[in-house]
């Protein structure tokens, strides 16, 4: 017998012969009949082509090449105890690795209130966020470098999936001390000639700025744009510091930034947002599908 026909249960049944102090006992712990267990335990000790076992009058004991092989042989059988718990585990979705795809606003309510529970009812899931814009989301989905990203203004593709998971106001953003502060609502025309901070003025057609301007410009209006940035967070530290006011979604408010009041835009001319998750259409595996659950609900 070589030793590759060695055998997980001729390891279990030595293990037990060991612990038990005898045959007969181990055969009742291993819910085996002691004829067969006392084979499996020869046929070992012939593969290793060493005795393992004495009989004695206290029982069963090891001899220095058993001992050394006990160690060997519990560790080994830990090991696949773990493996094969971890495995159950990631194939339900409760270990592994999550990559996240998420950007500005998305950070600042919906993103971490979804991560805190689903790492509360998934500890042993490794959850990675990165920040990038919704056309690097799509192509790390692609390359399969994140799992799921968070969005807004997905379009259609035959390779993903997106679901909205939220719709959120805009706001004005307004220094405190700004006369325009104390309104308890804004409309367009109250902000077009105030010096505001923006967002990149890139040509995106379903894009945050595209929507923006698109307010502006069907009431013929030009805005009074006075800096650019990249992300809300630095947009409203401006607007706390005096520079102008700008427009956000309603999570913004959680920045609770001094200096700032956020004032809701009249009825007539509100204008709603979503946020969505997009994922690759392909992707059955539990992670996912633990990740989603919690999400929606």
């Amino acid at each position: 017998m070589s030793l590759n026909a060695i055998e997980l249960r001729q390891l279990r049944y030595f293990v037990a012969v060991v612990r038990q102090r005898s045959f007969r006992g181990a055969a009742a712990v291993v819910h085996v009949s002691q004829p067969p267990l006392t084979r499996q335990v020869q046929q070992l000790e012939d593969a290793l082509g060493v005795q393992l076992l004495i009989r004695g009058s206290k029982g069963v004991e090891l001899t220095p090449a058993g001992a050394t092989f006990y160690t060997g042989a519990c560790n080994i059988l830990d090991l696949m105890d773990q493996a094969v718990a971890r495995a159950r585990l990631a194939g339900s979705g409760h270990l592994g690795r999550l990559d996240v795809g998420v950007f500005g606003s998305a950070v600042l309510d919906a993103v971490p209130r979804i991560i805190v529970a689903f790492r509360t009812l998934y500890p042993h899931v490794e959850v990675v966020l990165h920040n990038m814009d919704r056309e690097h989301q799509v192509q790390a989905l692609r390359e399969r470098r994140i799992t799921i990203g968070f969005n807004r203004f997905f379009r259609d593709e035959a390779d993903l999936t997106w679901e909205t998971l939220l719709t959120e106001p805009m706001l004005v953003a307004v220094p405190s001390g700004h006369p325009l502060a104390s309104r308890a609502e804004l409309s367009i025309d109250d902000i077009a000639s105030e010096p505001l901070v923006f967002y990149p003025r890139v040509e995106r057609p379903q894009g945050f700025t595209h929507y923006l301007m698109r307010m502006f410009h069907t009431r013929n209006m030009t805005p009074n744009i006075v800096q650019d940035v990249d992300d809300v967070v630095t947009a409203v530290a401006l607007v706390s510091s005096g520079l102008g006011l700008c427009l956000v979604v309603e999570s913004a408010r959680n920045l609770q930034l001094p200096g700032v009041s956020y004032v809701r835009l009249r009825r007539e001319d509100e204008v709603q947002f979503d946020l969505s998750m997009i994922w690759r259409t392909d992707d059955h595996s539990p992670l996912l599908r633990a990740f989603l659950e919690v999400a929606r609900g």
